[in-house]
């Protein structure tokens, strides 16, 4: 196809003023002293001034693959580095792979010593998936690598194929690579294995291999830090972070991270205790301070709320400097510990200082607009409380889903479960094949009694998402409490806890079907257990019901008061203690 004369006459300009450039950055300032040098010819000849000529114009003229393959000649004849690079480009911008891929190649057997060409090979490799032609390339990429910068290039592995729709297969090919590195090398290896490990699934293997690793290197980072993202799904790993703990205690952001790990696995109980320590041990720093507030007010330890969010207070409202990022955060921080503030005075029924504490928080976040709807909603004005949280013409899908659940809860904590369910139906018809919605839908169905509608829906739950172990659970809990399908409840329930072991509530379920199945001990040992690591009024209702039934009626008792004292209206414990006819 012929090029435009203009168009060709911009082209060779750009390219003379590129060689210009280089020629003047090769070619150091004469000194001013010395006569004027002579001028050095280029090293590219008219052939090879055409062939490039003739390569970006077909570029220009959007004739890529012809580009590509006359620059491709080009860079082969001259070894040049910078051409090979031009080329590869040239064939990612035309979303050519492979052909950036054969490029790369070219470019490393032209240069079989050319550090980027190994990498740049390594990398298209991983972005086509295709591992086991990435094993070559990586050993010639570590031999080539200056040993310093080796550790680099084996921890890059796990980035570079978390893409990878096939990771059991990235992790086997790599396998023996990493198992060969001895030395310096090996503990880099230890984690590489483990990363690609955990991305394939695999999380015994990403165990043992972090276990490896800090016998490897008992004094580094990378083993915690493993531990921490396997601690959801194998609690051996738990074991890891203690002992570093218990050797050094004053490792903060390791029991920072230890305890938002506790957190996301609803252990409450066992965050609080990380956070308390982290106050003593950094009692200036506010954020420890406003987590544990954020803890025990969920676990409605309302005075304790209070002080440690009062503390926050203190800590943040202490003028100091700092980035423009860190001020936004203490604003933050202060905005946060005023809208709990308000919620705890909201659970002890003080409602003027609950709306006291919201009129120091700015803004109209929908947290914010959600509180005052709660104080509106327990004055009596449920409708205005209503008409708060509804989104505004213009707003955004986002929006309106966020305040759609949103009504829904307020609707829910107001007791108007049929109401909350006709809100998450509007939702779920909104948002089609959301396992969000279609779950609280889910929920509020089981609250007006509708229970085949329940568990349709948990069904659709586990379709769209098979991972989603709120479903399981709350199918198997359902029908062990109205003592249904006690062996598929069980199976539900074991599958629940397999995705997310250790988690109180599914552990509760367990122990709740153990009971119905009349297996009073293993019933009492599992409820202990969820009980130890979030004291939840609900629990603790099913807790003192088996301790009940064995005879331990005293400790029931104590255990029911204590759950009181939190929680006292909590419809599972009054539910249990009317039926039972206890005082506790």
């Amino acid at each position: 196809m012929p090029v435009p004369v203009r168009r060709a006459i911009s082209a060779a300009a750009l390219l003379i003023g590129l060689q210009a450039q280089a020629q003047e950055a090769a070619v150091p300032a004469a000194a001013p002293e010395a006569a004027s040098a002579p001028l050095a010819n280029s090293a590219m000849d008219a052939p090879l001034f055409y062939q490039l000529l003739i390569g970006e114009l077909e570029l220009q003229s959007g004739q890529a693959g012809v580009a590509f393959q006359v620059l491709l000649d080009a860079a082969r004849r001259t070894g040049d580095e910078a051409l090979f690079k031009r080329v590869v480009n040239i064939a990612l911008q035309a979303r050519a792979g492979d052909q950036a891929l054969m490029a790369a190649r070219a470019w490393s057997q032209t240069d079989p010593l050319s550090i980027d060409a190994q990498q740049t090979t390594l990398q298209l490799l991983a972005l086509l998936n295709k591992p086991e032609e990435a094993v070559e390339p990586l050993r010639a990429l570590l031999k080539l690598t200056p040993e310093p910068q080796r550790v680099g290039v084996l921890v890059s592995l796990p980035r570079l194929f978390q893409r990878s729709p096939q990771p059991r297969q990235v992790l086997s090919a790599f396998e023996s690579t990493l198992r060969a590195q001895t030395g310096k090398l090996k503990g880099a290896a230890l984690y590489t294995e483990a990363r690609l490990s955990q991305q394939a699934g695999d999380t015994a293997r990403a165990l043992a291999a972090t276990q490896a690793l800090a016998q490897e290197l008992p004094d580094g980072d990378d083993a915690m830090q493993l531990a921490v993202d396997l601690l959801p799904t194998e609690p051996q790993a738990e074991a890891l972070i203690q002992a570093r703990l218990q050797q050094v205690p004053d490792q903060h952001a390791l029991r920072q991270a230890y305890a938002r790990a506790l957190v996301r696995a609803q252990r409450t109980a066992d965050a609080a205790r990380e956070f308390r320590t982290l106050t003593e041990q950094t009692p200036s720093n506010p954020a420890p301070w406003l987590a544990l507030g954020a803890i025990e007010l969920e676990q409605r330890h309302t005075a304790a709320a209070e002080t440690a969010l009062h503390e926050a207070l203190k800590r943040l409202d202490t003028p100091a400097a700092g980035t423009d990022e860190e001020i936004r955060a203490r604003a933050e921080g202060r905005q946060q510990a005023w809208l709990m503030l308000s919620q705890a005075a909201e659970q002890r029924g003080d409602l003027k200082a609950a709306a006291s504490a919201l009129a120091k928080v700015d803004g109209d976040s929908l947290d914010l607009q959600f509180r005052r709807a709660s104080l509106l909603a327990r004055q009596g004005k449920l409708a205005d409380a209503r008409k708060l949280l509804q989104p505004a013409e213009d707003a955004s899908k986002e929006d309106v889903r966020a305040r759609l659940l949103a009504e829904a809860q307020l609707l829910r904590e107001q007791r108007d479960f049929s109401a909350s369910l006709e809100v998450l139906k509007r939702a779920t018809e909104l948002f089609k094949d959301d396992p969000d919605l279609i779950y609280e839908q889910a929920m509020m169905a089981e609250k007006v009694g509708q229970f085949d509608g329940m568990e349709t829906l948990l069904r659709r739950v586990m379709e769209l998402k098979p991972d989603y172990h709120h479903a399981y659970n709350a199918l198997g809990y359902s029908l062990a409490d109205r003592n249904q399908r006690l062996p598929e409840a069980k199976e539900l329930i074991e599958r629940a806890l397999k995705l997310s072991p250790g988690e109180p509530f599914i552990v509760d379920s367990l122990g709740w079907v153990e009971y119905r199945l009349g297996n009073l001990s293993e019933a009492t040992r599992l409820l202990r257990q969820a009980y130890g690591s979030r004291p939840d009024a609900e629990i603790a209702a099913h807790l003192g019901e088996v301790l009940w039934a064995s005879g331990a009626q005293d400790e029931a008792r104590r255990v029911w008061a204590e759950a009181a004292q939190r929680d006292s209206r909590n419809e599972a414990l009054r539910e249990t203690l009317d039926r039972l006819k206890v005082k506790p």
